[in-house]
C-alpha cells in the first residue's frame, strides 16, 4: 500500500486528473456493456421455477449372481477334501440366489398428467422404476416406450394432482458460447443445479446412428443421465446423457441429446409406444477427399452408396451402388452422417426426390420410403451361404495386390459367396497402397471406377485409363467378409 501511495504522489496534479477522468470514462464504458456480454448475474429465479419438474429415477432389477470360486483340485483321500466340498456347496447355494440391484438417474416431467422423459440406459432391464419428486413424494412408473438408437425413454406416472412440467425449446437456435443449465441427480444428490456454456454442437461420439450431441461444460456426473439441459429461457434444449472422464467425474466435457432429435422420438413413443422411422435401404460410407478425387467431383460431400438392400426402397427406386447421394428431399447432404437423420425423420411411405451423382452426372430418383424397423428384419434375412467352385486361375500383381478371377480354388479357400462376382485379392504387399487401405486377402474387387470387373486384365485396363486421365487414385468397390461392400480409393502407383 505504501508503494502505491508513493507512486500516486509522484504524478503531477494535472496527470492525476487525466487518469481519474479516464478511469471514470472506462467505468462508464464497462457499465454500459450489454449484460449478456458479462454472463448472467444469477440463475436463481430460473432454477427455482424449474427444479420441481426435474425428477430422480431409481430402478431395481434382479440379477444372477456371478459363478462362485471353483473348488480347489485336491487329491482323493485328502482330509481337507470333505471340508472344502461342504464349504463350497453351502457357498454356491448362497451365491446362486438372485439379487436385487439399484441404480439412479434423472428425468423431467413434460406433461402435468404424468409423462416423464429420461435416458433408455437409465431404465434398461429394470424390474421396477420409481420416480422421486423434489417434494419428497414417490410414484411407481410405467415404461411407455424406449428407443436405444437415441437413448431415450418415456415413462408414465399417475399423480393425484397435476405435476409441474417443462417444455422443449429449440436446440437449433443454440450457439457455441450460449449459457445453459443442467439440473439432475448426480451421485444421488438430487436437485443439483450446474451452469455452463455450449462448448460445441453436432458432436459425433460414435454412440449411435443419429449422433448429433450438444457438448457443454456445465458439470454433468453419474446420475445426471436423463436430466434436462435448459437454456436461459427455462426451456429444455437437451437431455444429458454422456460424459468423457477418465475418473468418472466431470472434467467439463458432457454431452446432451438435442431437443431437435428428442421431440420427434418422444412424440412417437407417446403415440405408438415405439419409434417409426423412415428407411431408404442403403448402406453408405463417407466420401473422403481421395474418393471425391477419384470420382472427379471436386469437394468431398454427400454419402457414397456402398450397397442397396434387396427389395428395399432404394433398389425399387433405382439407386445403385457407387451413387453419391448429394440431396435428399430437397435438402443438401453435406456429409454422410447427416443422411440417416434426414431419412429417419421423414414420414414412412412418403415419396421423396433423391439427387445422386452417378458417373459424373446428377440424376434425380423418386423413392417411396419404407419403415426402418421392418427394413432391419429384411436385412437380417438377406444373408447367403457361399458355394465353392473348382478351377485354379492365374494371378496378376498391381496396386500392391496379387489378383485373380474369383473362381476355383480361391473362391473355396476364401469362402466367397456365389453371389459375389469380381476379382479376388490373393495377397497384399506389406506397406503398399492397398495395405494402407486395409484391403486383405479374400476381399473381392467388384468394380473399378464404378465399372464391373471380372478379370485382373480388366482391372489393369481401367486403372491405366484412370492414370491417363491424370487421376491419382482408383475407386474400388470391395466385397469383404460376409459379402459386405465398401468403397476404397487406392493410390495409383507408378
Amino acid at each position: 500500500m505504501a508503494l502505491l501511495q508513493r507512486s500516486w504522489r509522484a504524478f503531477a496534479p494535472t496527470r492525476v486528473a487525466a487518469i481519474a477522468a479516464a478511469a471514470v470514462i472506462g467505468w462508464t464504458a464497462i457499465a454500459a456493456a450489454p449484460a449478456r456480454a458479462q454472463g448472467p448475474a444469477s440463475v436463481a429465479d430460473i432454477a427455482e421455477g424449474l427444479v420441481d419438474a426435474v425428477v430422480n429415477i431409481s430402478t431395481r432389477q434382479t440379477v444372477k449372481a456371478p459363478q462362485g470360486i471353483p473348488l480347489p483340485d485336491l487329491p482323493e483321500g485328502s482330509p481337507f477334501r470333505d471340508f472344502f466340498e461342504d464349504f463350497f456347496d453351502r457357498q454356491q447355494q448362497e451365491d446362486s440366489k438372485p439379487r436385487k440391484v439399484q441404480s439412479l438417474g434423472s428425468g423431467f416431467v413434460i406433461d402435468p398428467a404424468g409423462l416423464v422423459v429420461t435416458n433408455n440406459h437409465v431404465i434398461q432391464d429394470a424390474d421396477e422404476v420409481t420416480v422421486n419428486f423434489n417434494d419428497g413424494s414417490k410414484l411407481e412408473a410405467e415404461i411407455i416406450g424406449r428407443d436405444s438408437k437415441t437413448d431415450l425413454a418415456l415413462l408414465r406416472v399417475k399423480p393425484e394432482k397435476p405435476l409441474h412440467a417443462v417444455k422443449f425449446g429449440s436446440s437449433e437456435k443454440l450457439r457455441v458460447g450460449d449459457w445453459v443449465m443442467a439440473i439432475g441427480n448426480p451421485f444421488g444428490l438430487g436437485g443439483t443445479t450446474t451452469l455452463g456454456i455450449v462448448s460445441a454442437r453436432n458432436r459425433d461420439i460414435n454412440s449411435g446412428p443419429y449422433d448429433d450431441f450438444i457438448q457443454t461444460d456445465a458439470a454433468i456426473n453419474r446420475g445426471n443421465s436423463g436430466g434436462p439441459l435448459f437454456d436461459m429461457e427455462g426451456d429444455v434444449v437437451g437431455i444429458n446423457t454422456a460424459i468423457i472422464s477418465p475418473s468418472g467425474g466431470s472434467i467439463g466435457i458432457g454431452f446432451a441429446i438435442p431437443s431437435a432429435i428428442a421431440v420427434n422420438v418422444v412424440e412417437q413413443l407417446k403415440q405408438f409406444g415405439e419409434t417409426r422411422r423412415g428407411w431408404l435401404g442403403v448402406r453408405i460410407q463417407e466420401v473422403t477427399d481421395e474418393i471425391a478425387e477419384s470420382l472427379g467431383m471436386g469437394k468431398a460431400r454427400g454419402a457414397l452408396v456402398a450397397g442397396v438392400t434387396e427389395t428395399g426402397p432404394a433398389e425399387k427406386g433405382g439407386i445403385q451402388p457407387g451413387d453419391v447421394i448429394i440431396e435428399f428431399d430437397g435438402r443438401p447432404v453435406p456429409e454422410m452422417r447427416e443422411l440417416p437423420r434426414m431419412v429417419a425423420d421423414t414420414a414412412i411411405g412418403k415419396t421423396v426426390p433423391v439427387k445422386v451423382l452417378r458417373k459424373g452426372e446428377e440424376v434425380t430418383i423418386d423413392v417411396a420410403l419404407g419403415r426402418l424397423e421392418e427394413g432391419e428384419k429384411i436385412v437380417g434375412a438377406n444373408s447367403g451361404e457361399p458355394t465353392p467352385k473348382a478351377e485354379t486361375p492365374k494371378t496378376t500383381e498391381m496396386l500392391g495386390m496379387t489378383l485373380a478371377p474369383a473362381t476355383g480354388e480361391y473362391r473355396e479357400r476364401f469362402k466367397i459367396a456365389e453371389t459375389v462376382e469380381g476379382v479376388v485379392v490373393v495377397d497384399v504387399k506389406a506397406g503398399g497402397a492397398a495395405a494402407e487401405k486395409r484391403i486383405q486377402p479374400g476381399d473381392v474387387i467388384v468394380e473399378v471406377a464404378q465399372e464391373a470387373v471380372t478379370t485382373p486384365a480388366e482391372v489393369a485396363a481401367k486403372v491405366a485409363a484412370l492414370k491417363d486421365k491424370g487421376r491419382k487414385s482408383a475407386l474400388l468397390l470391395i466385397s469383404g467378409q460376409n459379402a459386405e461392400l465398401r468403397f476404397v480409393a487406392v493410390a495409383i502407383e507408378d
